[in-house]
């Protein structure tokens, strides 16, 4: 039997207006292409006027469903999907008529987090050229979801579903299309991937109000929020009032060499040279914050004098101001905008055959810095001509140091929206996706909040919870990757205890991590190899969820340990055929005694367990293994799973 059911109440995500929904419109999600959740009641809604009635009929069903819109314009039917299969065509009619085409009925999973599943297959290894067009499945179909933050929950989002063609494909998740290939290998059916991440983001910013409202220590920074909802203008006010002043501040700051710096004519052969785009990773800017000058002369063609051009420098960390030819034609001055590309008009007044000079203040107000977008972001390029050639900025920019960020005045204190603040992409990323039909998600996500493990070890079993709530599917599946190895700075053992936040984790209903410690970088953050990792996720959705393997893949985990005389004999599980130690003697193992200082130690495998020893710790009460931000450590189960790291003592409790 076919269920229909009419929401005229309120959901999660605010509802469009009537003045809104004049006519027929759906919801980004559900569109062309897309893939539909297989043997499941899937919601299929969008927006009317409010009382039309809107019928659907599915390319699947003999008849149609009919329902209304109610007061607020939405209209949503459930209807029963068949097993894997399509093409199918949907017909929707309200007030206007749509046909959405295209249709499969399949798997459909949601690829979540921050920069390490953002990473594009592109620039993986293997990646775009080495996985090759013979290897993009036909069956999967990717949906991304634009950047948005928002302070109530939207109704809406951008996006589109697209073939898994190479040039969507190098854009999207490696991770979620790795995992995606390997399910249709063994199951052989439509994947449906909606990739929803941001880099660098915080897990309290996909979590929702309701969620963080029990956590008490958020509390703050949702009235923060809830001022952005209730009264943005003032808000917004308020904040441009703090940033002009600094601003002002910033400029006078450099006032008088600044004036002689953006000349075109200045003698700039004196500083030194830097290849753009790039962040300041090395050399002299490597660990400096503050500003730099950087300054380019670019030919240009005769014809183009006099001309309107369009400068783009791509995105630059963290603020700019940018001159042609001695005069300001763009600048970004708020502190949130290191994510932004730059894209400015120069008057065709200023442009003039031959040389001109391009000069740009990078103000870099903490971490990385730099002009660091992809080098074909930066040209300079005709307004009138839309076939135009572009000329390249792409090169060796002259540079010089400026002003320290010590030097600087205090930054605006006011408040402010943006993509960390606590449920801002819960709000603009996720909630616009609720209800569709889903089979689970893969999450990969944690180095933002390295710095708080303890609230992280409650933070990410309640976000798990909260998404299950909000798409109210059941306890759908959760798999995630465990934080890589990767040599933080002045990291004193937060990175270990996030790891093992993660772990604790598993005692979650229908959840299952990807140990990441063998396929690390140390010196990067976003290690290459990213096939492996989404392999792994996709094992355990071939255990947990399709039931395709008899044993969870797991590697080696902790679980309980006996003193043995001057040894310590730890037991594990996921020891799957055995363990073994990978190129070597065990490695990155510690004892203490009951003075609770760690020494390096002797580990060897005897059956399923380990034996811990060293001469510098005769009476051993505790060990620890891979228990360091960089370590990369060796045990294995005889199936090449990696173990994570883990300790047996609560010295520093979660």
């Amino acid at each position: 039997m076919l269920e229909i059911l009419l929401l005229c109440g309120a959901l999660l995500a605010p509802q469009a207006s009537s003045s809104e929904a004049e006519h027929l419109r759906l919801p980004a999600v559900i569109g062309d292409r897309m893939v539909l959740q297989r043997d499941q009641k899937v919601a299929l809604w969008g927006w009317d006027r409010p009382g039309q009635e809107v019928s659907i009929r599915p390319g699947w069903l003999d008849a149609g469903l009919k329902t209304r819109a109610g007061q607020d314009g939405r209209f949503q039917v459930l209807v029963k999907t068949p097993g894997a299969g399509g093409p199918y065509s949907i017909e929707i009619r309200g007030s206007s008529a749509r046909t959405l085409s295209d249709v499969l009925i399949g798997e459909v999973w949601i690829c979540s987090g921050q920069s390490n599943m953002e990473w594009p297959l592109e620039r993986s290894e293997p990646g775009y050229d080495e996985v090759g067009e013979h290897a993009l499945d036909s069956k999967i179909r990717l949906f991304q979801v634009e950047r948005r933050h928002s302070a109530t929950p939207l109704p809406d989002c951008a996006g589109t579903w697209s073939d898994c063609s190479k040039d969507a494909a190098a854009s999207f998740s490696a991770i979620g299309y790795f995992f995606a290939r390997d399910l249709v290998r063994e199951l052989d059916v439509p994947i449906g991937l909606i990739g929803t991440y941001w880099g660098g983001t915080l897990a309290e910013a996909w979590t929702s109000r309701e969620a963080l409202l029990r956590f008490g220590e958020f509390d703050e920074e949702l009235k923060v929020v809830e001022r952005f909802r209730t009264d943005p203008d003032g808000v917004a006010e308020e904040l441009a009032q703090q940033e002009r002043g600094w601003w002002k501040a910033m400029v006078e700051l450099e006032g008088e060499r600044a004036a002689d710096w953006v000349r075109p004519e200045f003698d700039d052969t004196s500083w030194k040279v830097l290849r753009v785009p790039g962040r300041w990773d090395g050399g002299e800017l490597g660990a400096f914050d503050g500003s730099a000058w950087f300054r380019r002369t670019v030919r240009l063609p005769a014809a183009w004098q006099g001309s309107e051009l369009r400068l783009t420098l791509g995105p630059i960390d963290d603020l700019d101001q940018t001159w042609f030819n001695g005069e300001p034609v763009g600048r970004h001055a708020r502190l949130d905008s290191w994510q932004t590309p730059r894209d400015y008009t120069v008057p065709g007044r200023l442009v003039r055959a031959g040389d001109n000079q391009i000069t740009v203040r990078v103000i870099d107000t903490g971490g990385h810095g730099g002009i660091y977008g992809e080098a074909e972001q930066l040209q300079l390029v005709l307004t009138s001509e839309q076939a135009s050639v572009p000329v390249s900025l792409a090169g060796d920019w002259h540079y010089r140091k400026g002003a320290e960020a010590a030097s600087f005045p205090p930054r605006p204190s006011g408040p402010r929206m943006h993509a960390n603040a606590v449920t801002a992409l819960y709000n603009g990323m996720l909630a616009p996706l609720i209800p569709y039909g889903i089979r689970g998600a893969i999450w990969y996500q944690g180095e933002s909040n390295r710095g708080r493990p303890r609230q992280y070890a409650r933070l990410f079993p309640a976000l798990i919870q909260d998404w299950r709530e909000g798409f109210g599917q059941g306890d759908f599946p959760f798999y995630y990757a465990q934080i890589a190895p990767y040599r933080y700075d002045r990291d004193t053992g937060q990175a270990a205890l996030l790891r093992e936040a993660q772990a604790r984790t598993l005692s979650v209903s229908n959840t299952g991590m990807a140990v990441t410690m063998d396929v690390g970088n140390p010196q990067d953050i976003h290690p290459r190899d990213k096939q492996t990792v989404g392999h792994r996720l996709a094992l355990w959705a071939l255990f947990g969820t399709y039931g395709r393997i008899s044993e969870a893949p797991s590697g080696p985990l902790f679980k309980h340990f006996e003193v043995e005389g001057d040894a310590l004999r730890l037991h594990f599980q996921g020891v799957g055929s055995g363990l073994v130690a990978r190129g070597g003697e065990l490695s990155e193992f510690l004892l203490a005694g009951e003075d609770r200082i760690f020494h390096p130690a002797r580990a060897v495998i005897e059956g399923g367990t380990i034996l811990v020893r060293s001469d510098a710790v005769p009476k051993p009460v505790a060990a620890r293994y891979g228990f360091d931000a960089a370590a990369e450590p060796n045990l294995f189960n005889q199936e090449g799973l990696p173990a994570s790291s883990f300790r047996t003592d609560d010295w520093d409790d979660l």
